[in-house]
């Protein structure tokens, strides 16, 4: 009795089901997201076999948050995060799914990994601070807040391990195609839970202020 009371305090956020589905959604995901950044690595030190190459291309998947994610916080507070969430979704599992098939058909150059990374960190700069910002919606009691954010570092970390496990497997067993295809899946995860959930419509957003003051502050 006394453990079951203990667990149930430490994962307390999860008795709300619109914070369940995120944080099963997520646990998916993010496993396939990592396999798919283990997978990419790999792949362009296969195709150049060059570290100077390794450095570019994580600087080009970084680089658009840098600049668009302070934007991109201000428009997350005027639009709907729960549909902000499902099409950043749906447009990172399309460019899974095109890695997917470049790999395996064997039509792969540095040039398409590199686009496809830009395109990536562009969606990445949306979709980080919608998904940081959605949970507070999730959370209808505000001193469980801090659980629901200590659950989301402990799914980040476990699947920080996980991810690159599966990874390391998958490549050298049947190479990286496998892991961008399993990312693509993994996003239906998150799709499903964003589907399933019970979201207000009339949640308040701001809209009524300048965006460049909302910058700035």
């Amino acid at each position: 009795m006394i453990e079951k009371l203990k667990f149930g305090h430490i994962a307390r956020a999860l008795r709300y089901r619109n914070y369940r589905l995120f944080f099963l959604g997520q646990g998916v995901s993010l496993v396939g997201t990592w396999m798919q950044q283990i997978a990419l690595v790999w792949l362009v030190y296969r195709l150049t076999k060059s570290a100077f190459m390794l450095g570019a291309v994580g600087f080009i998947s970084q680089i658009p948050a840098f600049f668009l994610m302070p934007l991109a916080g201000v428009m997350v507070d005027r639009w709907s995060r729960h549909r902000i969430m499902i099409w950043t979704q749906v447009v990172a599992m399309v460019q899974a799914f095109i890695l997917t098939f470049l790999v395996i058909t064997g039509r792969i150059e540095i040039w398409h990994v590199i686009a496809l990374a830009l395109f990536l960190g562009l969606i990445n700069s949306f979709d980080a601070p919608a998904r940081q910002a959605f949970v507070f919606e999730l959370i209808e009691k505000k001193d469980d807040l801090g659980n629901a954010i200590a659950l989301n570092s402990i799914i980040f970390n476990s699947a920080r391990l996980i991810g690159p496990f599966i990874a390391g497997i998958l490549i050298a067993a049947v190479g990286e195609g496998a892991c961008f295809f399993i990312n693509a899946l993994s996003y239906l995860a998150v799709l499903l839970a964003l589907l399933a959930m019970k979201i207000e419509k009339n949640k308040a957003h701001r809209r009524n202020k300048h965006v460049l003051r909302d910058l700035k502050d």
